[in-house]
């Protein structure tokens, strides 16, 4: 049993005929764009954007139609992933890379509905490192900063190099163990001099649409 599978397909069944819709990033959102592909090649109509290359080229091996950021408007919502979830619709995302165009999209859309197995709902955010996106100038100075102010940052690798986003920044991976204030410490990574934003998403999910180890789903809405 696939659950984010199960997940996925559930929260693409609130995409409409002639919706404006942002497609997320990660292992959870490729199922959703895949749903939402075969909607779209049974006659489903609609417009896209997409949060990452590898989503943007999924959606269009699909068929469904990309439209340039400048042509598209606000969105209707916007279907993603995240790496952990909280009672408060409060989130840590970024796993996959992609947070900073997630947060962009996420923040010009009517309704984000986010998808997830039953592992990635908490109590408590910060169990899974937060991602941090970096500037590459002076980052050694922005990593001191992270350190100073306890979050136990490491750079993000891939193979021997650091990893590059697709905006071509670093990733630090902040090890918080335990979040007290989300919001707060959203502020206060942001007004870093050399942080371009990070993966926590505050009270921005609407929807959280979770698959249980039974198969069964849990649809919350934000009050």
């Amino acid at each position: 049993m696939n659950l984010k599978q199960i997940a996925a397909e559930h929260a693409a069944a609130f995409v409409e005929d002639g919706m404006k819709v942002g497609l997320g990033t990660g292992s959870t959102a490729y199922y959703a764009i895949c749903r939402i592909g075969e909607r779209v090649r049974e006659g489903l109509n609609i417009q896209a954007v997409a949060t990452s290359e590898a989503s943007d080229k999924l959606a269009r091996e699909w068929g469904i139609p990309i439209i340039p950021f400048d042509q598209i408007g606000r969105l209707d919502l916007t279907i993603d992933g995240a790496d952990e979830v909280d009672p408060d619709f409060n989130l840590i995302k970024g796993g996959g890379g992609a947070l900073l165009r997630e947060k962009i999209v996420a923040a010009n859309s009517d309704k984000l509905i986010i998808v997830a197995d039953g592992s990635k709902a908490v109590q408590k955010l910060g169990k899974f490192p937060l991602p941090v996106e970096v500037v590459p100038f002076a980052s050694e100075w922005t990593f001191q900063a992270l350190e100073n102010m306890g979050c136990q940052p490491e750079w993000r690798m891939d193979g021997q190099k650091q990893y590059l986003t697709d905006n071509g920044n670093l990733i630090a991976d902040c090890h918080l163990g335990s979040i007290a204030d989300a919001s707060e410490l959203n502020v206060q990574l942001n007004m870093l001099p050399g942080v371009v934003d990070n993966g926590l998403f505050v009270k921005m999910a609407d929807v959280v649409i979770i698959a249980k180890e039974d198969g069964t789903i849990d649809e919350l809405h934000r009050p």
